[in-house]
């Protein structure tokens, strides 16, 4: 039997809808066999962050090298990375141990607003991390701040795209979920732009709706698929996340990460 194999190298989301839980939710559903490195603990539910607690640079190599020299990894995505010194060793040992097909989600806001990166880390993830990617994925302020440009139209996500391609990242994968009218994500690979659209659901309840876009592509590349098709899949499972709330928590709830496999199986 082969077992396709993901790690996600994140921070912990003690209520459940995003970090290393949606992740690992997200690739259980998708038949991928889930591995973790933590980066941080946070205190966190649907009506915002609480406290953040960040691991040692020790704790977080020794997790990915246990993983990677026994396990195996297929493809691996990175979340939250809140300090300089943490994107440097993750970065590090990326390389040391050639980890492929690597989704960089360039987690820097919560849904609440509490700050997940620090500003002098925004620096570092385009200069040590970008450069390794597969696959980068900012939603529209994180397109902002790692361009330094505002975003407000969709000839401006094209334009942020090429820039974050400049940074070393083989695909940039725009989200626009922020734009009015219906969910368009942009996906470039330096010559060609393709489009993902599919209908905007009015909820309050989209908490860790990036974590598990970007971890339903890592799942879908650890499995072998091409990053079109990886985009393709993640998209239709984000949106029947989306559309299908739990309706959990006071705040901004999370996603259903259930609701694309029932869906589907539904259809068999």
């Amino acid at each position: 039997m082969t077992v396709s194999r993901a790690l996600t190298i994140a921070g912990s989301d003690s209520g459940g809808g995003a970090g290393i839980q949606a992740d690992l939710k997200t690739f259980t559903v998708l038949g991928v066999y889930g591995m973790s490195a933590l980066t941080a603990v946070t205190a966190q539910n649907t009506l915002g962050v609480h406290g953040i607690y960040n691991l040692s640079l020790e704790a977080i190599a020794q997790q990915i090298d246990a993983v990677a020299v026994d396990l195996g990894v297929d493809a691996i995505k990175t979340g939250m990375l809140a300090q300089v010194p943490i994107i440097e060793t993750v970065a590090m040992k990326i390389k040391e141990h050639q980890l492929p097909n690597l989704v960089v989600d360039p987690v820097m806001v919560a849904k609440g607003g509490a700050q997940l990166l620090e500003n002098d880390s925004q620096q570092a993830l385009i200069r040590h991390l970008l450069p390794l990617a597969t696959v980068v994925t900012p939603n529209l302020p994180e397109a902002e701040v790692l361009t330094g440009r505002t975003i407000r139209t969709v000839e401006e996500m094209k334009e942020a795209a090429r820039q974050i391609h400049s940074f070393g990242t083989r695909y940039v994968l725009v989200k626009g979920g922020h734009l009015e009218g219906d969910a368009l994500d942009i996906l470039y690979d330096g010559e060609q732009f393709a489009e993902f659209v599919s209908p905007r659901f009015e909820t309050k309840h989209t908490h860790g709706t990036g974590c598990t876009f970007s971890a339903a592509i890592t799942s879908e590349l650890a499995k072998g698929a091409a990053v079109y098709e990886a985009v393709h899949t993640a998209k239709q499972f984000i949106t029947c996340a989306i559309e299908d709330s739990l309706g959990l928590g006071q705040g901004h709830g999370p996603t259903n990460h259930w609701a694309y496999v029932r869906r589907h199986q539904q259809h068999i």
